[in-house]
């Protein structure tokens, strides 16, 4: 079969056009949203509204009411609730507007205390120093005037330091009182300026409003159409993938609308009842304020916070009711913020929060404090988009909380700018619910095989494959409980050597344990010998399983091919080789050489099972079983997998493991 012609390159012409391309396409997009956010606003308000009031209309026509009665309920209900909350903060306004007044004398004591703290304290030390000015002025006057030359004894002094000539008074026209009240609100001109006033500051919130009541209630009549039809234009060939996107973006939206009306919620009564303990009048004025403006990201419910410590300032001469409810807010912020937000907010939209942080920015830019509050909405639906449509996947990696890179890609990374400290870290979170084994399995052995494909393409030089190595030799040490502090590699060392990482443990442990890794006095079948292929990955991969199976109380050593060669010590039997491990990291030419290895260990140790470990290279996850290597007993292709085929064919007696062996 004929193979496909590689694709050429492209030319650096065609990139820089399809950079220019990408760049005009996205001002064009800014400049529509800006442009026509007179149209756009309510149109997103009603959508977003849809997708939090459409779990309503299917609950109504679940009980039996037809689609457009359902419809006109919600939208009746919905309104009548903002009508009425609107109505709520009015009249408390209107009270509170009252009743200042009665505050007026706490109010002036506190701005002439304020004034005297602040403007004061500036004004003093201003005219000090310019009493300061004026002492030094005449001795300056008088050396000016003896510089001056005289031709004659008495003569006038310089213009410049004579007395300025008297203005006469100037006569100042009649002044016509204004007219009163009374007369302007008679006024027919007047009284309709008055009303065309009222009317353009109103008329713009009710257009507004007006607009998305309608498209509102068209979006909840035609909801199946509308998403049929946006199907049809966003994924009509892949039908599945679309409405699995729909519901998507529906589920988390609904969910993130409903924590949050009851995190608001929550807030709204914890402050209403703390302020009327506190003693704050319109307590529940403020309660209602902090849970509507805490829609409005981080900036909310400081508004509200803001205004109920003036008035609680001016309420009383002293200053512990206005730090009583600026210490109830800052708590109640604090526990809805820390506990309750992260627990819903967290699993519930997917954004990670420097990216709330930016969308609320860059939306409160374009549309104003209307941006400001759909913000979070919008760009959990850009996250939807980025991660069910493969163009857009790169919002997928900006805005989503989940991690950009791959655990052994982070390790890597890390292992590159030879920070180990934060890989050990990371480590031990891994290990608070994994074990060991399933972290060499999952992020240490595909790491080092990243290191391996940069060193075939010369693409990591001889200092980071040291910073790898160091990296690795830590990590190693630290997480496996050693206690051992690693020695300095050598200049000359890297992470794929002769000496290799492996091989190096493999030699802290014979410092602490002898030669032999433990005892020879061992009963039958309590070994289990674990054998590298030949390679240094392999040698590294050999030495974790070794530390793994130690963990179980399980007497492993590791050889090498060359060891199989030596003649064993006389007292000795092969007896107490339960099982050897052939052991290869990664797929390489050294598995080629597999069986061979295999026919030399069955003549070496007739008695003992043959269990070939292939580990799969850069596959998370454990793959399929591979071929069975022919001669072998048992095929492993994880780390893990290995060890619970020794824990299987374990004997009931513990084996014996050196004491000695603290590595």
């Amino acid at each position: 079969m004929d193979l496909p012609a590689p694709r050429e390159p492209d030319s650096p012409t065609s990139l820089i056009r399809d950079r220019a391309g990408g760049i005009l396409a996205t001002a064009t997009v800014l400049a529509l949203l800006y442009l026509g956010r007179d149209v756009l606003v309510p149109i997103t308000l009603a959508v977003i509204l849809s997708l939090a009031v459409a779990p309503l209309v299917h609950a109504l026509r679940r009980l039996g009411l037809g689609q457009t009665l359902s419809v006109l309920v919600a939208v009746i209900g919905l309104a009548v609730l903002v009508t009425a909350m609107a109505a709520m903060l009015g009249l408390q306004v209107v009270r509170m507007t009252a009743s200042l007044p009665q505050y007026e004398a706490t109010i002036r004591y506190k701005l002439s205390t304020l004034n005297a703290l602040t403007v004061g304290r500036l004004n003093d030390l201003s005219g000090q120093a310019g009493r300061i000015f004026i002492d030094d002025q005449p001795a300056s006057a008088a050396s000016v005037a003896s510089a001056v030359p005289s031709n004659s004894r008495g003569a006038a002094a310089p213009h410049f330091l004579a007395p300025p000539p008297a203005v006469p008074p100037v006569a100042l026209p009649a002044v016509t009182p204004p007219p009163m009240a009374g007369d302007m609100l008679n006024s027919p001109s007047t009284g309709l300026k008055v009303l065309e006033n009222v009317l353009g500051s109103i008329w713009v919130p009710l257009e507004t409003a007006g607009i998305v009541v309608v498209v509102l209630v068209f979006l909840l009549l035609e909801h199946e159409a509308v998403r049929d039809r946006f199907i049809r234009i966003a994924g009509g060939s892949d039908i599945r993938a679309t409405t699995i996107a729909i519901n998507d973006a529906g589920e988390r939206l609904s969910r993130f609308f409903v924590s949050q009306f009851l995190v608001n919620l929550g807030v709204a009564c914890t402050v209403w009842i703390g302020l009327m303990i506190v003693g704050l009048p319109h307590a529940m004025l403020w309660g209602v304020l902090a849970g509507v403006l805490r829609f409005v990201p981080y900036v909310g419910v400081w508004i509200a916070a803001l205004f109920a410590s003036l008035l609680a300032a001016a309420v009383v001469p002293g200053w512990e009711l206005a730090a009583a409810t600026i210490a109830l807010f800052l708590i109640v912020e604090l526990l809805a913020g820390q506990l309750l937000e992260p627990q819903l907010y967290g699993h519930t939209t997917g954004l990670s929060p420097l990216s709330v942080v930016i969308a609320a920015i860059f939306w409160s830019w374009l549309w104003g404090p209307i941006g400001l509050i759909v913000s979070t909405p919008l760009t959990l639906c850009l996250l939807v988009a980025g991660r069910h449509i493969r163009a857009l996947s790169v919002l997928d990696v900006l805005l989503g909380d989940s991690q950009a890179l791959t655990m052994p890609q982070r390790f890597y990374q890390r292992a590159l700018s030879a920070d180990s400290q934060e890989i050990i870290a990371s480590a031990r979170l891994f290990l608070k619910r994994n074990s060991f084994a399933a972290y060499c399995d999952m992020v240490l052995m595909p790491a080092l095989y990243l290191a391996r494909l940069d060193l075939a393409t010369g693409a990591i030089t001889p200092e980071q494959q040291l910073r790898v190595r160091s990296a690795m030799l830590s990590v190693i040490g630290a997480i496996a409980g050693k206690g051992r502090t690693p020695k300095r590699p050598r200049k000359q060392d890297s992470v794929l050597d002769t000496k290799g990482i492996g091989r190096e443990l493999r030699n802290q442990r014979e410092e602490a344990s002898g030669p032999f890794q433990g005892p020879l006095s061992v009963p039958p079948g309590s070994v289990m010998l674990c054998v590298g292929l030949g390679s240094t990955a392999d040698d590294l991969a050999t030495e974790l399983l070794v530390r793994i199976l130690r963990e179980q109380k399980i007497d492993a050593r590791h050889l090498s091919l060359e060891d199989l060669e030596k003649p064993a010590p006389p007292e000795v039997s092969t007896a107490i080789v339960a099982a050897v491990y052939l052991v290869s990291a990664f797929p390489s030419e050294e598995r080629e050489n597999a069986e061979t290895v295999v026919q030399r260990l069955r003549r070496r140790l007739p008695n003992a099972r043959v269990v070939s470990v292939f580990l799969p290279g850069m596959l998370l996850q454990p793959g399929p079983a591979v071929d069975s290597i022919r001669g072998t007993d048992r095929t492993a292709t994880s780390l893990g997998q290995a060890v619970q085929i020794c824990l299987n064919m374990k004997p009931n007696k513990e084996p014996a493991v050196a004491t000695s062996d603290s590595t």
